[in-house]
């Protein structure tokens, strides 16, 4: 089976964790958001990409859900006795290493995904792992604050304000000028299956459909379209999706995600127990629904549901 899966950054990887145990000998194309990449300290960090990739090879700080396990902050910590900044993005001594080497590749002429397909040498995290696209792209938030409007990057948004002020708007800058980075095309032309993790759906799953080209791929590869709910009860399962739901006109509810997908693109969607009620009105909007346990605890809870996901990706294909 053939699988591609667009993730985002912990739960898109806690998730194709789950995916790669319940089907273990499926071959897994994960096309990855890089909106949230940064330059800091004069290197490229793509922290959605390094999560999926730490996640699947077992380097990533389980607590947390990024960085890098055993990590150290001595490079933070002179880079601060300098004076440099920012100093509320916690790059750490092992993580810097990453952003290097990347940064030195692609100094030298590599684009981002032959960059990742290097990275992902050492890692071994069982897919293909591929960036949405190898141009520029960056999420930018429109935000008041202390009555003046800016624009800021997102990492500032999420990382320093904690989304603690309303988003006005959210856009990708750049992706309407991008190409899909080698492969991706061509991945979801083959698939059997697409998935969409229960990541961000505006800043994750939504900067990838936003690159001229995916989301018409996806829209016309005649295969089951699959999604997780990342709305549990009306409010995120992890991080703050409603916040940026809210800057695009989408309420935080199951029924409003699916909706905001749309039954042209979403062919099945997963919610959790506690939603059970809005299956009926996801069904009526043309989307199969069913509704089942969506906290991924464990890797046990979470494999059991991307087994659901299969399945109703099976039921679709029927």
């Amino acid at each position: 089976m053939r699988i591609v899966v667009l993730a985002g950054g912990i739960g898109g990887a806690r998730f194709l964790r789950g995916l790669l145990q319940a089907a273990p000998e499926a071959d897994v194309t994960v096309i990855g958001n890089t909106g949230d990449d940064i330059h800091l300290f004069g290197l490229k960090v793509c922290p959605d990409l390094d999560t999926v990739m730490y996640t699947l090879g077992g380097g990533i700080n389980e607590e947390q859900g990024w960085g890098r396990t055993d990590e150290t902050f001595q490079v933070k910590s002179e880079l601060a006795a300098y004076g440099v900044g920012p100093e509320w993005f916690g790059l750490g001594d092992r993580d810097f290493a990453t952003h290097i080497v990347r940064t030195q590749m692609i100094a030298a002429g590599y684009p981002l995904s032959a960059v990742t397909e290097a990275l992902c040498a050492r890692w071994n995290p069982g897919v293909r792992l591929l960036p949405m696209t190898d141009d520029r792209v960056e999420t930018h938030v429109a935000v008041e604050i202390d009555g003046e409007k800016k624009v800021i990057h997102f990492q500032e948004y999420w990382v320093k304000l904690r989304a603690s002020v309303p988003a006005e708007a959210v856009v990708p800058v750049g992706a309407d000028q991008a190409k899909p980075a080698p492969g991706v095309l061509e991945a979801i032309a083959s698939a059997d299956v697409i998935l969409f993790p229960p990541s961000n759906p505006v800043v994750s799953v939504g900067t990838i459909l936003a690159v001229p080209g995916i989301r018409e791929a996806i829209a016309d590869a005649g295969v089951p379209v699959v999604g997780l709910s990342p709305i549990i009860g009306d409010a995120p399962v992890r991080g703050m999706a409603d916040k940026v739901l809210a800057a695009v006109g989408v309420e935080a509810t199951a029924a409003a995600v699916a909706s905001h997908y749309g039954s042209g693109l979403l062919d099945g969607w997963l919610v959790d127990t506690v939603d059970a009620g809005t299956v009926g009105e996801i069904e009526a909007a043309g989307i199969r629904c069913r509704a089942v346990p969506l906290l991924m605890t464990d890797t046990d809870t979470t494999a059991e549901m991307a087994r659901q996901a299969l399945a109703l990706a099976e039921e679709v294909r029927a």
